[in-house]
């Protein structure tokens, strides 16, 4: 019984077939994203053999969820949510037909095919709120956590496999092949949105345009718990995002070995999907708000001890841990952020997690290479995993409701309004 409850939840995939139906498409649908992300890099790289070129890819992607996320999730606040979502798919699965057309039948221009992945993105940007704030409207409160968790689950083993089936797809059918799985998981994606039932926001409607936006950053900038979750995640990634200094640790500390510098991330995913299959641990606590600072805190730590590890395999063991906070404080933030936020304001917020979880790796990673160039890559890792650390305490201390933040109140009632 104890091993049992340890593992992860799948209570929501047969208590609810409209969950598991979502949760079905979203998987294969992610799958299929991170296929494309590996072809994209590789068309790109082909034909500019440009590292210019292939970062643009990564602007093309993010730029339009900063840009139009916190509208989006405006207007996912004002319509019916599931017809706003199965157009928002739509969208993405036209710009991934596009790209597999080329793919096979030609390349288009570099720049063509970025603004081909910005219209895409910019589909994410409104498909992407409605699609974390479904969970909670599908599942009942006790359920929430294993909900998302299964979601973290799904997302960590398509980080793994992913990129490995799109390595042995562009070898065999080159860039068009991988598109075109995507193109297809979108039948998926499609199966699972048309189950869903119709989804109008509770309550008053958003407020067009930016007053709309006003209100849902009001309501973040007035709600100390929801506020500090995100905050919570800004200190986690900000300050101790370690990717961009892969390279130079692998260089400074083991030798530039290629072998050990693949294995960085997939460490990190591998501990991603331990923690996701051992969640039950985790998500059928009562208290998700003191879970998501401890995962945090302990993200920071990894990464401060991977900074100073004196070999190649105890860095790899802190990495695997650093990968299981990650997931751990992610489960738990989302359960904190979508239990506290009424649904008339669900979009909103959802786009404003979502655009943090954009933007802070990026800033991150820019953080820690600056640091790196001034020191070393051990100091940016210490010296960033330390000052995760110290910010998620110092969040806690500032905010006393977060770390007692719990998901036993019933949704509704006193969680509308600002704590």
């Amino acid at each position: 019984m104890a091993v049992r409850h340890a593992l992860l939840d799948i209570g929501p995939l047969r208590s609810s077939p409209a969950f598991r139906r979502f949760w079905i498409g979203r998987t294969f649908s992610v799958f299929g994203s991170q296929m494309t992300i590996v072809a994209l890099l590789f068309q790109i790289w082909q034909t500019t053999s440009s590292t210019v070129w292939t970062g643009a890819a990564g602007l093309a992607q993010a730029l339009p969820i900063l840009a139009f996320g916190l509208f989006a999730g405006s207007l996912a606040d004002r319509v019916e949510r599931r017809k706003f979502y199965l157009g928002a798919l739509t969208g993405q699965a036209v710009c991934s037909v596009v790209l597999a057309v080329q793919g096979f039948l030609g390349h288009l221009p570099v720049l063509l095919v970025l603004l081909v992945v910005a219209a895409q993105a910019t589909f994410v940007a409104g498909g992407g709120p409605v699609g974390r704030a479904v969970v909670v409207r599908l599942l009942p409160p006790e359920q929430l956590g294993a909900g998302l968790a299964l979601n973290g689950f799904s997302f960590q083993g398509a980080m793994l496999l992913g990129p490995a089936v799109a390595g042995v797809l562009l070898g065999w059918l080159g860039p068009g092949g991988c598109y075109a799985v995507d193109a297809a998981t979108f039948l998926l994606a499609f199966y699972g949105a048309f189950g869903l039932p119709p989804m109008r926001p509770d309550g008053e409607p958003s407020r067009p345009g930016v007053r709309g936006v006003l209100d849902g950053l009001s309501f973040l900038v007035r709600t100390p718990v929801v506020r500090g979750a995100l905050l919570t995640d800004l200190a986690a990634t900000v300050l101790s995002m370690p990717i961009s200094l892969f390279p130079l640790i692998n260089a400074e500390r083991f030798g530039g070995n290629p072998r050990t510098l693949g294995l960085f991330l997939t460490a990190i995913a591998v501990g991603g999907v331990l923690a996701s299959i051992l969640s039950g641990t985790f998500t059928r606590l009562p208290r998700p708000g003191l879970v998501m600072v401890a995962g945090s805190a302990a993200w920071g730590l990894a990464l401060a001890l991977f900074g100073i590890a004196p070999n190649a395999w105890l860095g790899l063991g802190f990495l695997v841990l650093a990968g299981a906070a990650d997931t751990v404080s992610v489960v738990s933030r989302g359960t904190v952020v979508q239990f506290h936020t009424p649904d008339r304001l669900r979009g909103r917020v959802s786009a404003a997690e979502q655009m943090v979880g954009m933007a802070g790796p990026d800033v991150g990673n820019m953080r820690a290479g600056l640091v790196a160039g001034a020191t070393s890559g051990a100091a940016a890792l210490l010296s960033g995993g330390l000052l995760c650390v110290a910010a998620v305490l110092a969040v806690v201390w500032r905010t006393p409701g977060l770390a007692a933040a719990r998901t036993q109140e019933p949704l509704g009632g006193h969680l509308d309004e600002p704590v």
